[in-house]
């Protein structure tokens, strides 16, 4: 699943838009690399992103195209 759609869908992002824009400002990375929306997400992963002044840490548990919103907190784990 491309990175952009698992924010949205994780609701780590609310908007698939604003995920995009993250990317492209490269406030996002995967396992410690500069991520581009299309980069494709698997279970495993570590995401990191820069909001605000702080970073969100979080690892990847599951991907699914679409889920209910009190499922979506499973499908990720915070780290730090």
């Amino acid at each position: 699943m491309r990175l952009d759609k698992y924010l949205k869908v994780s609701r780590l992002i609310k908007r698939r838009t604003v995920a995009n824009e993250a990317c492209d400002a490269g406030r996002v990375q995967i396992n410690g690399k500069t991520a581009k929306a299309g980069t494709v997400v698997k279970p495993g992963d570590i995401i990191e992103i820069a909001l605000g002044s702080g970073v969100l840490k979080a690892e990847i548990l599951t991907i699914a195209e679409t889920v209910r919103k009190d499922d979506a907190k499973e499908m990720y784990r915070i780290l730090s």
